[in-house]
């Protein structure tokens, strides 16, 4: 009885918190729609006939409904050479974050490694000063890097905030003692940091993750700057000329005829179908580690 009488109590809301509601809610609706809107234009003119798009006919829901621009994209080698690259530096690149970020931040967590107060200070200053694009080349291009996958693989190896996630997460979160029991039962560091560090940061890691890999996704100026094969470029840099040039400077030696024939009649059509198709990757990451983005995000922010 007392159990029911406690979930009919009904607590009455003041004046100023009924207000503080609405304003909120007509505020995130406001965010919604300014997020959501473009979104749906994009998906929307992606669908439609370039005739449409030409005479702007395209508000909100497609226009003549049509796959045409879908038709090029899949016409088009290029395209999937790039998004072959693109998966492989993004996946290589984030595999390399995580090793190097995680191999860094377990001994700084630990109170009984004497020298992470110095390196501590040897990553901040990292944060402060940079050596700068012509030296940073210069050094690349004398270890032979010039023009493989190794600049852009190293681009994303390793970041100092990340450390620090890591670093807090390691120490804050998980309790010594956990440790200090692995010790007395004879496991080593290594052992400790598989076996007990790891599992228990998995939030944080899936934060880590989604931030490494849609940094390495959405890179292009590395790859800009060492990368002279074509066959080298990832999808960034293959989207670049068609998103921003005139149709005469795609390569359609790589599209059959029906692709030539839609590009011809209507390329916003095709840019709009790109951006959807360059999104995707992105999108299907942030739905596989949103269930542990906010404990790892809060897990980070913890002053350690």
């Amino acid at each position: 009885m007392a159990k029911n009488n406690i979930k009919n109590i009904k607590i009455q809301e003041s004046a100023g918190d009924r207000i503080f509601n609405i304003i909120t809610a007509a505020i995130l609706i406001a965010v919604i729609i300014i997020v959501g809107y473009p979104c749906l234009f994009i998906i929307s003119c992606s669908f439609s006939s370039s005739t449409a798009l030409q005479a702007g006919k395209v508000v909100l829901w497609p226009v003549d409904f049509t796959l045409n621009g879908y038709k090029f994209i899949l016409d088009f080698k290029q395209v999937w050479i790039g998004y072959r690259n693109s998966i492989f530096y993004a996946v290589g690149g984030t595999l390399l974050h995580l090793f190097m970020c995680v191999l860094a931040a377990y001994p700084l967590s630990r109170k009984t490694y004497q020298g992470r107060g110095p390196l501590m200070k040897i990553f901040y200053f990292s944060t402060l000063f940079g050596a700068g694009l012509i030296p940073t080349f210069l050094l690349k291009t004398s270890m032979g890097m010039f023009n493989t996958i190794w600049p852009v693989l190293l681009a994303s190896a390793m970041s100092v905030s990340h450390i620090i996630i890591m670093r807090t997460c390691f120490s804050s979160s998980i309790p010594g003692d956990l440790f200090d029991a692995a010790k007395i039962d004879g496991a080593n560091d290594f052992q400790c940091l598989v076996k007990i560090a790891l599992p228990l940061a998995k939030a944080t890691l899936s934060v880590i993750t989604l931030y490494a890999l849609v940094g390495a996704w959405n890179e292009y100026f590395t790859s800009m700057i060492y990368l002279r094969d074509e066959n080298l470029y990832p999808l960034q840099l293959v989207l670049r000329p068609i998103m921003t040039a005139a149709v005469a400077t795609v390569d359609v030696s790589q599209m059959s005829t029906a692709s030539q024939m839609t590009a011809d009649q209507g390329l916003d059509q095709v840019r709009y179908g790109l951006i959807i198709v360059s999104t995707v990757p992105a999108l299907l990451v942030y739905f596989a580690v949103q269930k542990s983005f906010k404990g790892g995000v809060m897990v980070g922010s913890v002053k350690g």
